[in-house]
């Protein structure tokens, strides 16, 4: 079994740790051979969810290459983000960025504005009323500024639709947040597959996953535009299900990381 760590808030370590919000608590996860979830503090909630991505989940129109590649990696694990508004802001610092400055601009905004945890463990990331209260000089100085504009509206627009978001269904929702300013579909489809463990919601044709199916597959001449290998990427799977795990198990062909730089 394989963890992936592809979202900015576990740490670039040898045993990456993140923290994770649920409604009414805090977690910390740490990523060994297999995910290790530890409650911080009081609360009733559930753990937040781990997903599992297995080969045999697959459809049988894969090329051949890319499903030996996939059922030789093998089974991978996927920490859900379980608080929506930190899947949105998340996916904006994603924007444009690579993989590796994302993950520092995260770390250093939940080092500067998050909630310490009162046991070790990396800071939480930011509520949406203290993002709204940051100044330009706040954004400024963690090398932030043009990530505040964004930032800023989403995290208005989760204060007054996010209850109503969270009723929504994922299909819905994903069209909804493309209503805030600077929030396309490569932002909406990037928090939603965080968010719901459904990776059909994914931007699939994303340069990510376009690099690794063709490491797996050189010898087939796939699409370099996003549009026409979404509609390829689609041909692969029968179901939602089987889109979503071809989805992740390629990604994690990258590495536990997952990820290269997503498109703007």
């Amino acid at each position: 079994m394989r963890v992936i760590v592809d979202h900015p808030g576990w740490t670039p370590a040898s045993e990456p740790r993140r923290t994770v919000r649920t409604e009414n608590s805090a977690w910390t996860a740490t990523a060994g051979a297999t995910l290790i979830l530890n409650r911080v503090g009081e609360g009733r909630d559930q753990a937040p969810a781990v997903d599992t991505y297995s080969p045999m989940d697959l459809g049988g129109s894969i090329p051949e290459n890319l499903r030996s590649a996939l059922e030789e990696q093998g089974p991978v694990q996927r920490l859900r983000t379980a608080d929506l508004w930190e899947a949105l802001a998340t996916a904006i610092i994603r924007q444009v960025i690579r993989a590796d400055q994302a993950r520092l601009m995260y770390h250093r905004f939940c080092d500067a504005h998050g909630a310490p945890l009162p046991e070790a463990g990396p800071s939480a990331f930011p509520r949406p009323e203290t993002v709204l209260a940051l100044d330009e000089d706040d954004f400024a100085g963690l090398g932030m500024a043009f990530k505040r504009r964004p930032l800023i509206a989403a995290a208005g627009a989760f204060i007054e639709s996010g209850t109503k978001w969270a009723e929504l269904p994922a299909d819905v929702l994903v069209e909804e947040v493309q209503a805030v300013p600077r929030i396309g579909p490569w932002t909406a489809g990037a928090t939603l597959a965080d968010v719901t463990g459904d990776f059909s919601l994914y931007p699939y044709g994303d340069m990510a996953v376009r690099k690794w199916a063709a490491h797996a597959s050189p010898d087939i001449d796939w699409p370099t535009d996003e549009g026409t290998f979404a509609r390829w990427w689609r041909s692969f799977a029968a179901t939602p299900e089987q889109l979503s795990a071809l989805t992740v198990l390629t990604l994690a062909l990258g590495g536990p990381r997952g990820q290269d730089q997503p498109p703007s």
